[in-house]
């Protein structure tokens, strides 16, 4: 399995938002992701970055 996790930048702070992320589907400035359990966040930002190695997506929030 590839899941990540996601996390949020804040200032310099990455918090995690959601762990074992398994869809990430962007509508504008809005970002659904969805776990392998079936939790689900929604937030306004914008993908900065995804690290296949570390299993880490960084998104970035959109004031």
């Amino acid at each position: 399995m590839c899941e990540a996790n996601a996390y949020l930048l804040k200032g310099s702070v990455e918090e995690m938002i959601l762990d074992n992320v398994d869809q990430v589907d962007v509508d504008g400035d809005e970002v659904r992701m969805v776990n392998i359990f079936g939790e689900q966040k929604i937030l306004k930002a914008r993908m900065k970055s995804y690290m296949n190695e570390e299993k880490k997506i960084l998104f970035e929030a959109i004031e």
